[in-house]
């Protein structure tokens, strides 16, 4: 039996230990932290119960995939957002409610985006074409090289070639004629931590899944949830998991990793070893390749960074939802300034969860807690975060404003986590809150490989690699990263 070891118990971690224990392999998993998880993780505090990254899935037949892997069903209740979320435009009382029925949608936009249904339809329907014709050929395909990345491309239909060509924006303008709409299709590119003006188009394709094809689906018992059911069954399958254990170090020998050592000096051995560390820290700092020197990596594109806060509040506040976002009414030029801002945002744009709205054990009877985040500079522009209570106190008080609510006058309890903060505790390079920008050029075979360019025994899973950031990507990429091993090592 060959024994595995896999750095960290990130989502991608998981679901990989999931499925090679599930193929005879013997699995160990060396967590940094006291609680596995990594970015999908819980903060619990003076009663309140938070998720504490990741508060919605989209794609959920990635999950059922998962289980249907290792012969089990989706250990886990799904509900389905409806609407998907709100949103808070500046200097308007009344909320937009966004549905995937376009009807709906319609009706709500109807005074400022008379011919929505039909516009959106459109826009939808080619999202939902490149997503088909690319889903399989490109997203769920591993490569071994740039020309084979090339090749698979080129077999994907031409009319989409402009899509690579073109920001989401664009894409988004040439299709809705209200600012309001725009904005509404472009949030999506905030889920990948970068702004429509410079994602590529081609992302619109995530307007079909949250839209038409899948939607949006929180965890029942929140998104923890899903760790705690995976850790259970990796229990049953002999999976160990070493907790406070922080590898710093890597022993080789011709082409091969035979050790990791820890921060206490301690070696684990094993024949295949998997990470699923930042790909920023692990080959950078742990492995020391010029590739990813820090010369090299402030050179590319990162995602934004997040400040996250966290509330625990006495009362309810009536006009939140799960889901609510809440923007100014300058979001060119906010987007073009804040991703490299050396200052806080002044009137910042942010997301708030609330999963008392649904869970009402997460909180204490009568009250909410709320999961801010608003992306920020990452440490690349904005190095220094003393400021984070004021940040904090800016947000707080135009939420408070917009939700006719005194939330200060109420709080019970409160943790701000600053970019500083989610780089130290997650190894996240400059605090980049889900890694690598999907530009173009950093996707495929242009983002970190899985398998390893000098060890042999050495793989990778998660965010950092192939496919991407988000949920869906990370279990896709613990599919693909089996299939590595599967293909070197066969089934034992």
């Amino acid at each position: 039996m060959k024994n595995i070891i896999i750095i960290g118990s990130g989502l991608g971690g998981l679901s990989t230990a999931l499925r090679l224990s599930n193929l005879g392999y013997q699995v160990t998993i060396l967590e940094k932290h006291n609680t596995p998880g990594g970015r999908l993780n819980i903060i619990e505090q003076d009663g309140f119960r938070f998720d504490m990254g990741p508060s919605f899935m989209s794609m959920t037949y990635e999950l059922e995939e998962l289980f249907n892997s290792i012969g089990m069903k989706v250990p886990i209740e799904l509900e389905e957002l409806d609407p998907l979320y709100q949103v808070f435009f500046e200097g308007k009382e009344k909320s937009r409610l966004i549905y995937k029925d376009l009807k709906k949608l319609a009706k709500e936009f109807e005074d400022v985006e008379p011919n929505l249904e039909e516009n959106a339809k459109r826009y939808l329907d080619k999202a939902s074409q490149f997503f088909h014709d690319t889903i399989d050929k490109v997203v769920k395909s591993n490569f071994d090289n740039k020309l084979e990345y090339i090749l698979k491309l080129s077999r994907v239909p031409l009319k989409h070639l402009p899509y690579l060509q073109k920001n989401m924006w664009s894409e988004v303008e040439k299709h809705f004629k209200s600012e309001e709409v725009r904005v509404i299709f472009s949030l999506v590119a905030f889920f990948l931590g970068s702004t429509p003006f410079q994602t590529p188009a081609i992302y619109s394709l995530l307007n079909y899944t949250e839209m038409k094809h899948n939607g949006y689906w929180k965890v029942k018992g929140g998104m923890y949830k899903l760790v705690e059911e995976i850790i259970k069954i990796l229990e049953e399958k002999n999976v160990k998991i070493v907790y406070n254990t922080e590898i710093v170090a890597v022993g080789n020998n011709n082409g091969k990793v035979y050790e990791l050592i820890d921060q206490n000096g301690k070696k684990w051995t094993a024949d295949i070893f998997i990470s699923n560390s930042d790909a920023a820290a692990f080959r950078g700092k742990i492995l020391k390749r010029e590739k990813f020197s820090e010369n090299k990596l402030d050179r590319m594109h990162w995602t934004l960074a997040p400040f996250t806060v966290y509330l625990g509040v006495k009362g309810k506040i009536d006009k939140l939802m799960h889901h609510n976002y809440f923007l100014g009414n300058n979001f060119r030029g906010y987007a073009d300034t804040i991703f490299t801002s050396s200052i806080s945002p002044q009137k910042p744009y942010y997301y708030v969860n609330v999963l008392s709205k649904s869970e009402p054990t997460c909180a204490p009877e009568g009250c909410e807690n709320l999961f801010i985040l608003c992306p920020v500079p990452d440490l690349r522009y904005k190095k220094s975060w003393e400021d984070k209570d004021e940040l904090a106190d800016n947000i707080i008080d135009d939420l408070s404003n917009r939700v006719n609510f005194d939330i200060k006058s109420n709080l019970i309890t409160k943790k701000i986590l600053a970019p500083d903060d989610w780089a130290n505790t997650l190894n996240l390079y400059k605090g980049s809150g889900l890694g690598l920008a999907h530009d173009i050029n950093q996707v495929g075979a242009f983002r970190p490989k899985n398998k390893d360019e000098h060890f042999s025994n050495l793989y990778y899973v998660g965010a950092s690699t192939t496919p991407g950031t988000g949920l869906p990507m990370v279990i896709i990429s613990s599919k693909l990263v089996t299939e590595r091993i599967i293909k070197d090592y066969g089934i034992i």
